[in-house]
């Protein structure tokens, strides 16, 4: 059974970085896909970004674009999330899964099967 585990989560000031790191538990990045989403209270999970190297796809929400940015280290079979310019916004819980398939379509939550206990990520001042 596929594995990830998150961590990197924290306090941070509004402006500040995070970089969060995804680790495959029981299979190597190669031929695979791994998605990072989030979850704010009350509200739905929602695609942060994703990557398969499968086929090489990368996404990142448009949104995010120019703060936020994902990234793999097959050598320590992890994935990660740099979170730059960080805003109270995008405090939430941050979750990483994967799939089986390898592949992703819209890096949407239903796409992906096994997940993390998430991190929390908290901006305030």
């Amino acid at each position: 059974q596929l594995q990830v585990a998150e961590s990197g989560g924290g306090v941070v000031q509004p402006g500040g970085s995070l970089r969060l790191s995804c680790v495959a538990v029981g299979f190597t990045l190669d031929y695979s896909v791994i998605g990072w989403f989030r979850q704010a209270p009350g509200k739905e999970r929602e695609g942060v970004a994703c990557i398969s190297s499968s086929d090489g796809n990368e996404y990142v929400r448009e949104s995010l674009k120019g703060r936020f940015s994902i990234s793999r280290d097959n050598i320590r079979n992890t994935v990660y999330l740099q979170m730059n310019n960080l805003k109270p916004e995008d405090t939430g819980t941050y979750y990483c899964a994967t799939d089986s398939w390898g592949y992703f379509s819209d890096c949407a939550p239903h796409e992906f099967e096994s997940w993390g206990q998430g991190t929390q990520v908290t901006v305030s001042s």
